[in-house]
């Protein structure tokens, strides 16, 4: 019956057919994961009618299959026969979007649901609505991942004011939902009810800049509250003045992301001074941020105060060339830093000089990624007295000195230094050189490092 099909969906259905098959035989089984497999799409009828089969199933992962109208309605039916399914994953199936309500109206209250994902989804406003009212019914929920369905901010205050309901709440995920100034007033309502919140996730709305004001009521009241990102929220000065009151309270808080809110660099009031109060932060990303020197000196002063610090990003911040030494004259002598990213930030000779000797000192010494791409202004004598201090970075596993493709670079004869210095690491693996121009003699020194490394060492061009 399948002879006219196309050999890959002869080969999908017959995979499916078989998968079908052999699942009733699986009782005890607790976790199916399909994900990132077409053949699923248009074609799960035949295995959700075997879940009734899978009492113990806990985990279901369709993530990426393509999966249709059809198959939502399949699925919901479904449900009923898997009480115990905690995790349902659907993410990346843009297919599902509209008809989402097919499956949640199925969801009985009372269920065992404690993860829910759904990104990048096309969900609808409607799908939205399904979901608010899905909420009351799955009261042991820790986990709510919407990101990525830009449709959804229409709905977004229908979602907030239902999550009352699930405040057991670990994580909430709302990257780039479309989210708007009354779905934002809403969710500052429903803060005072998630005080198990650990991970908040607004970033990429652009429409909520200049409306934290509205959070500063229940925000500060999240003390378990672990990973804050406002990555590209187009916060304004008066919301820098709010963020700046309100994060110094966040006493747990281990990684906070402002990148891309250039107010953050120019504002009067220094939020940045203020996460010295901040002890367990082992995260700061601050790209693109557009400091300034006042702010950055803040920011120094400041990370001389975080002695869990493991991952700074000051990328795109063209304050940093000729001022790095600030940063790393404030790093504690054991310090724990392991990720530095200073790409793009108009590095000189004075800040190579600079890293060397710190390198050389120690505070460095737990570093494994090293970002100093896209700093054009460095000379070959700049990059040489780098080089001859990195055998030091005992731990250093990646390596990024890419130079923009625009500027067609030649390497000079600190190359051969940097792979001399890298062959005596250990642990490294990925050296990123993009943009720059090599000469034959130079690839048969990068070839040669390789082989010296085994084949554990990857070399980008």
């Amino acid at each position: 019956s399948c002879s006219s099909l196309p050999v890959c969906q002869q080969s999908s259905l017959l995979l499916g057919c078989l998968l079908a098959t052999v699942i009733p035989l699986l009782p005890d089984l607790e976790e199916i994961d399909l994900s990132w497999n077409d053949f699923i799409g248009g074609a799960l009828e035949p295995l959700a009618l075997q879940f009734k089969h899978l009492q113990e199933l806990k985990v279901l992962q369709l993530n990426s299959c393509r999966l249709t109208t059809k198959d939502v309605a399949c699925l919901g039916e479904a449900l009923d026969g898997i009480p115990h399914l905690e995790i349902l994953d659907l993410s990346w199936n843009c297919g599902i979007g509209g008809s989402l309500s097919l499956l949640t109206s199925k969801i009985l209250k009372g269920s065992k649901l404690k993860t829910l994902k759904v990104t990048d989804c096309c969900l609808t406003q409607e799908d939205g609505k399904s979901l608010a009212e899905l909420l009351s019914r799955i009261l042991s929920l820790k986990i709510l991942d919407l990101s990525i369905n830009v449709k959804l901010g229409c709905s977004l205050k229908n979602i907030a004011q239902e999550l009352r309901f699930v405040s057991s709440l670990q994580i909430l995920n709302l990257n780039t939902c479309g989210l708007e100034q009354d779905g934002f007033y809403s969710l500052d309502a429903a803060l005072q009810y998630l005080l198990e919140l650990r991970i908040l996730d607004l970033s990429c709305n652009k429409l909520i800049g200049g409306v934290f004001q509205s959070l500063a009521g229940h925000l500060a009241s999240l003390s378990n509250l672990e990973i804050l990102n406002l990555h590209q929220c187009c916060i304004t000065e008066e919301d820098m003045l709010v963020l700046s009151q309100i994060i110094p309270l966040l006493t747990n808080l281990q990684e906070l992301n402002l990148s891309s809110n250039t107010n953050v660099g120019i504002s009067t009031y220094h939020l940045l001074s203020r996460l010295r109060f901040l002890p367990k932060l082992t995260s700061v990303l601050l790209s693109n941020c557009a400091l300034q020197h006042d702010s950055f000196l803040s920011l120094a002063d400041a990370v001389s105060h975080l002695p869990e610090l493991k991952l700074l990003d000051l990328s795109w911040n063209k304050c940093v060339g000729g001022n790095l030494k600030l940063i790393l004259k404030a790093l504690n002598p054991d310090s724990k830093i392991q990720i530095l990213r200073i790409s793009s930030c108009s590095l000189v000779d004075e800040d190579m000089i600079d890293l060397a000797l710190i390198i050389q000192a120690g505070p460095l010494a737990q570093l494994k990624n090293l970002d100093l791409s896209y700093n054009n202004s460095i000379s070959d004598q700049g990059w040489e007295t780098f080089c001859v201090s990195l055998s030091a970075l005992g731990q250093l596993s990646e390596l990024d000195i890419s130079c923009r493709p625009s500027s067609q670079c030649g390497c000079g004869e600190w190359l051969g230094k940097l792979l001399d210095a890298l062959s005596q690491i250990l642990p490294f693996t990925d050296l990123e050189l993009n943009g720059w121009l090599l000469s034959a003699a130079q690839q048969k020194l990068l070839e040669d490092f390789k082989l010296n490394k085994k084949g554990n060492a990857h070399c980008n061009l």
